[in-house]
């Protein structure tokens, strides 16, 4: 029922989260399925046709009994019995198939009409009339006629979960998308406020309870209680007094679903929290392994995992407990259930007896038997599927709280392609803030004449990133404006904008796929010798063909694999392709070896030559060949100008420098030159 013996604990061990807004969260449901409406309407039909069929089969096989193999004779309602005091209990009407007896209902007409199709005669009212033959012969058209129903339901509820996964799927793939498409137009502002886990976590995880939910459980939760009503409104309209005893344990059902339930999912939140306990011992033991053979901690560390690790053991057995006493519980109730109906129902058939003035039969005991086993099994799985089905919504709503969240830089209506950049770039009287009230940028007044170097030097928080990310519109100014050619970038189409502006940040991050395709990121429909010689000229194709299969060679997660200088020279490779006019740097602050600083200062000199560069500065040759500097501390530009001016002023600036740069001068066993130091300025 649940995919197997682990598929009850699997789905009950998951985390069940209700919806807080239920009708907004199912009326954009409806929008996305409104496109396959005519497949859902199909899958209505499916499900109350296999329903119909699992209904109808108590029923017919109790006819088989009351029209062929017992039959109820004009003196007895039971082979051999007889009411007391020698009154019959007619029950001939038992056999709703036989003729003369008036049809109730679609069920017992479509049923008349498969029964006596091709002039196949009806089961007399007397049994006497008929013959063993005609016995027989109607045993087996009646039989074949159940066959059909069991292999009907089958088919049904198999194109029942077919139709509905394949609209599912669907509906998925359009939502996954629709998120996908939303992350990436999303502000960094949005990244910096929340984590990159939970935003994943709403395409994976919220995305796979949704799934799970449209593959079988709204299904099986639908189909379940409208067999519940039906068999409940078929054994009340049958006989009342039967009805009634036969749901008599249904409410003792209820309690011990609704406690069991109860009881293992909070055991099972239990095991997720030792659980992470777990994984957080674990991660942090492999991540600390040089730490922990140094300091002779391993033993100590397989101890603390060793208790941890008892500690999720016995949350799982609690768990597992509840769950593997809910099945046996609810079986030996439905059992109590039969064993009611049987001796009752036994007991009025030997002594001839009504059941509050209803005739009973072999035939009816029979076909509530049967209602009681099938009106038993939806319980348990409505149980533990509707929870499922609250997930699904509340990991609908998150998934629509994402959608919902405006982006902050959105395009003007009346947004221009932006012109071939020429390169001058002016910031006007330009504040920035991420929180209101809370300056990043305060009055930042600047021009960068076309093919200029512009140098970014402060401390730490002076706003340096900020006034960079400014320039391809990663964030809008909150006073003044940013202008390109004397276009506000506010104004222009945000795509056009940022294909003529290219940036390498100090921290490179590298795909999972050939290196050839990850210099080609920024312009994917460059040529392989344009890659190449893009390669070349950021002096990247000396280590590339030392890889084991060259430009084809695919990256691990992020480069690993590569040296920090590697992945800079090939996030310099993959800006000299993209050709921009306009280059924006965070040069790299990690110790790299002589041999590779040097390569990696050569492709910065090559890259920057002829195009309008802002450069957040870590090497001092940068400094000193920029053509102005630009000092910043908290939000506002205090000095600017070039490298030995600023020396001269024996400023702000020069107190950096003095402390700084001079320190590492100083400190620089292999006698290098200043221009090929790593300074600390601006980190």
């Amino acid at each position: 029922m649940f995919g197997g013996p682990d598929g009850m604990r699997r789905i009950m061990s998951q985390e069940t989260i209700k919806p807080r807004r239920l009708g907004d969260t199912l009326g954009r449901f409806s929008r996305l399925f409104r496109p396959y409406w005519l497949l859902l309407v199909l899958v209505a039909v499916l499900v109350v046709a296999s329903t119909w069929t699992q209904v109808t089969t108590p029923d017919l096989i109790g006819q088989v009994v009351d029209c062929y193999l017992a039959p109820a004779s004009a003196g007895s309602a039971f082979p051999g019995t007889a009411s007391p005091g020698g009154e019959s209990n007619t029950a001939s009407s038992s056999c709703w198939l036989s003729e003369g007896y008036p049809a109730k209902g679609i069920t017992q007409n479509v049923i008349r009409s498969l029964q006596t199709a091709g002039g196949f005669p009806a089961p007399a009212a007397d049994a006497a009339q008929m013959t063993s033959q005609e016995r027989l012969a109607g045993l087996g058209r009646l039989t074949l006629i159940i066959i059909g129903l069991f292999v009907a339901g089958s088919i049904l509820t198999g194109l029942t979960f077919f139709s509905m996964t394949w609209a599912g799927q669907h509906v998925l793939r359009s939502l996954r998308v629709e998120v996908f498409r939303h992350l990436h137009n999303l502000h960094l502002g949005y990244y910096a406020e929340n984590e990159a886990g939970d935003l994943m976590s709403r395409i994976t995880n919220d995305s796979e309870t949704i799934q799970q939910a449209l593959n079988f459980a709204l299904v099986n939760v639908l189909s379940g209680l409208l067999l519940l009503f039906w068999i409940g409104y078929n054994m009340l309209t049958r006989s009342l007094a039967f009805g009634l005893l036969s749901l008599v344990v249904v409410p003792v059902m209820a309690v011990a679903t609704v406690w069991f339930s109860s009881q293992a999912r909070k055991a099972f939140r239990r095991t997720r929290e030792e659980m992470g306990s777990v994984n957080a011992e674990l991660q942090e033991s492999i991540s600390a392994v040089r730490e922990v053979q140094a300091f002779n901690r391993a033993e100590e560390n397989i101890e603390n995992f060793r208790a941890t690790n008892a500690a999720n053991r016995d949350a799982n057995i609690r768990a597992v407990a509840f769950t593997s006493a809910l099945a046996p519980t609810l079986d030996a109730l439905g059992y109590l259930a039969l064993a009611i109906v049987s001796v009752v129902g036994g007991l009025a058939l030997l002594r001839g007896q009504s059941l509050l003035g209803t005739s009973v039969s072999l035939g009816l005991v029979i076909t509530f038997l049967g209602y009681v086993q099938r009106f038993n099994q939806p319980i348990q799985q409505i149980a533990v599927l509707w929870t499922n089905l609250q997930s699904a919504i509340a990991g609908g709503e998150r998934i629509f709280n994402l959608l919902d969240v405006q982006p902050a830089i959105q395009e003007s209506p009346d947004a221009r392609p932006m012109p071939e950049i020429q390169g001058q770039v002016e910031f006007r009287n330009v504040s920035a803030a991420y929180k209101d009230g809370e300056a990043v940028l305060d009055g930042i007044d600047f021009i960068a004449k076309a093919g200029e170097t512009v140098a970014i030097v402060g401390p730490t928080g002076a706003g340096k990133t900020t006034l960079i990310n400014l320039i391809p519109r990663f964030y809008d100014v909150t006073g003044g404006s940013v202008l390109i050619d004397g276009v506000d970038v506010r104004y222009v189409q945000i795509e056009s904008l940022r294909k003529q502006i290219g940036i390498v940040l100090q921290d490179t991050f590298l795909f999972s796929a050939s290196v050839m395709e990850n210099i080609r990121f920024g312009r994917p429909e460059a040529s392989d010798e344009e890659v190449m010689a893009a390669a070349q000229l950021a002096h990247a194709d000396g280590f590339i063909q030392s890889l084991p299969e060259g430009y084809q060679t695919v990256l691990g997660e992020r480069g690993s694999g590569l040296s920090q200088g590697q992945r800079q020279l090939l996030a310099i490779a993959r800006a000299a392709l993209a050709n921009p006019r306009i280059l924006i740097l965070d040069e790299a602050t990690s110790s790299v070896d002589t041999r590779t600083e040097r390569m990696i200062q050569q492709a910065l000199e090559t890259l920057l030559e002829g195009r309008t560069s802002f450069v957040i500065a870590h090497r001092l040759s940068t400094i000193r060949s920029a053509d102005q500097v630009l000092v910043l501390d908290q939000g506002r530009i205090v000095e600017r100008g070039r490298h030995e001016e600023l020396l001269a002023k024996k400023g702000f600036y020069y107190n950096l420098y003095m402390s700084q740069f001079r320190r590492e001068e100083a400190l620089n066993p292999n006698g290098r030159k200043a221009g090929e130091a790593v300074s600390t300025l601006a980190k």
